[in-house]
């Protein structure tokens, strides 16, 4: 990975650890309805390393990738084994997810893309997917000896796929493809909705921006699903930041560089209270119009975990995200 990319991970990395406590939700995303089963079996499923057929509706479902319960949980299917991020357990902490767990912990088959192939095979899936995943084509090649399995979504690089992209994936392997559309649609449809109650987003710039250490900072690219979602309500963003990104996920700046994030909106991830105080005492910061006019917007990674939602950029989060998120943009 790329430096920019092996920070999204850090970034990641601090919003799964951070929400360690984290035991109540509302259910944001309904799991697919009167689908106990999925259709039109057998199916093939083109990935990244081949095309993979699935000959039934599969039952005991293993996700490897990072985010990977999500669409599979939205879809009405709980995981019975899933991988460990940094330490911390996936399932009962994020809150857009916690519901649709129904108290049912996975079993843990690794961490990150480590996997471990004989807690794997002892769950005797019929389906494996690592979708979110750098999974390698000899870990391919050994678990697909276990069950059929499906590899990171083809055209992109690995952990880059959009969020639709990985839910259809999904939608295809469990036979339930029509619902991961409705799904889909249903959270374009909130953004559609978001965007025109509020009209005077349209047009206005904005930048996320993680502050991860006292004078340093990352600026997201456009094409990062966190400023997708801005542009989808309205926002653009400026070239300069455009420019200054490249072909990287985010531009790494330093405090001399601010002026470079002196937008209509700017919005900032932080790691807690302590990186608000910080960022506020920086006095580069405080010459932007943007700290004059206080449109900044802190999102914390807990309590909620709003900036976490952003960072895992799922099905279930995404509306999450928007619920708490756009009240707080429209201030």
């Amino acid at each position: 990975m790329s430096r920019s990319k092996n920070f999204s991970i850090a970034v990641l990395a601090v919003a799964v650890l951070v929400l360690a406590g984290c035991s109540t939700a509302e259910d944001t995303v309904k799991p697919s309805a009167g689908a106990s089963a999925g259709t039109g079996f057998p199916v093939s499923v083109q990935h990244k390393y081949g095309t993979t057929e699935i000959k039934a509706a599969p039952a005991r479902v293993v996700t490897l990738g990072l985010s990977d319960q999500d669409p599979v949980l939205a879809l009405g299917v709980v995981p019975v084994g899933a991988i460990d991020w940094f330490l911390e357990r996936p399932y009962g902490k994020w809150p857009w997810a916690q519901p649709l767990w129904a108290g049912k912990a996975p079993e843990i088959v690794g961490e990150r893309d480590e996997f471990n192939l004989e807690k794997v095979a002892a769950l005797k899936p019929d389906l494996i997917l690592a979708l979110y995943s750098g999974m390698s084509k000899d870990q391919y090649t050994k678990l697909s000896q276990i069950a059929p399995t499906v590899g990171q979504p083809v055209g992109f690089d690995d952990y880059a796929a959009p969020w639709q992209d990985m839910t259809k994936l999904a939608g295809q392997a469990l036979g339930r493809a029509a619902e991961a559309d409705k799904l889909i649609a249903g959270v374009d449809a909130q953004l559609a909705e978001l965007a025109g109650e509020h009209p005077e987003f349209k047009g206005k710039s904005a930048a996320v921006v993680e502050p991860y250490e006292p004078g340093k900072y990352a600026v997201f690219a456009p094409t990062d699903p966190k400023v997708v979602l801005l542009t989808k309500l309205g926002f653009t963003v400026p070239d300069p930041i455009v420019k200054a990104a490249g072909d990287e996920y985010a531009a790494e700046i330093g405090s001399e560089q601010l002026s470079l994030v002196d937008v209509d909106k700017l919005v900032f991830l932080t790691a807690d209270a302590g990186t608000e105080k910080t960022v506020k005492a920086d006095r580069v910061y405080n010459t932007l119009q943007v700290a004059k006019d206080n449109r900044a917007v802190f999102l914390p990674y807990e309590e909620p975990p709003l900036g976490a939602a952003l960072s895992f950029s799922t099905v279930l989060s995404i509306p999450y995200a928007l619920d708490q998120m756009v009240p707080l943009l429209a201030e």
